[in-house]
């Protein structure tokens, strides 16, 4: 029903954002809430989802982003969320990759992917995935820090996530020693940590 939604965003959460279009403030969930800031105009690319009980909006960056989680939402055992988690890592071309080669280890590291769910990906999507080039999302280093406000909400929008609090305390350590960044770049180098064996 909706391509993309285009106005202010009014406030950031671990688990979604709303957006302010023209006084009609939308609940969107994405995979990576913290990729926006408040205030900010947004271009946002939505999928609107009908179950039973629930319409929800989930949102992206690009039309490409869309078209991912619309591939993996598509495939038998993931969900809306399981696609949001999978996709949270925004590093599609190692997930492409993992999926053209079948790596079903790699993909059972997401939160509620079992082996039998990390098959079916790999069944459904293989050849399908050829638009999803890697990119080195951290090359930039800024100055060193200590536990900030960025920080913790990365933490919490991990938890959304769906990781458990025993998996995030396993790798905060790593994330205090990492140099001052954003929210963003944080849940990104978390979920790189926690994507390691």
């Amino acid at each position: 029903m909706y391509e993309f939604f285009e106005g202010t965003i009014a406030y950031v959460t671990p688990a979604y954002v709303v957006i302010n279009v023209g006084g009609v403030g939308y609940r969107i969930l994405t995979p990576t809430p913290y990729a926006y800031h408040e205030g900010e105009k947004a271009k946002i690319y939505i999928e609107q989802v009908v179950r039973e009980n629930d319409i929800s909006l989930y949102g992206f960056k690009s039309r490409q982003d869309k078209g991912l989680f619309n591939k993996l939402n598509q495939v038998s055992g993931i969900g809306p969320k399981s696609a949001l988690a999978i996709m949270a890592a925004e590093d599609n071309g190692a997930l492409a990759s993992a999926i053209e080669s079948g790596e079903v280890n790699y993909l059972t590291r997401f939160p509620g992917i079992g082996k039998k769910t990390a098959s079916q990906i790999v069944l459904d999507l293989r050849g399908k995935m050829g638009n999803y080039v890697a990119e080195n999302l951290f090359s930039e280093e800024t100055p060193k820090a200590g536990l900030s406000q960025d920080l913790q909400d990365a933490l919490a929008a991990l938890a959304a996530l769906g990781y458990t609090q025993r998996e995030i305390d396993r790798i905060t350590p790593k994330m205090e020693k990492l140099p001052e960044m954003s929210a963003d770049q944080y849940i990104r180098k978390g979920l790189g940590f926690l994507l390691k064996k």
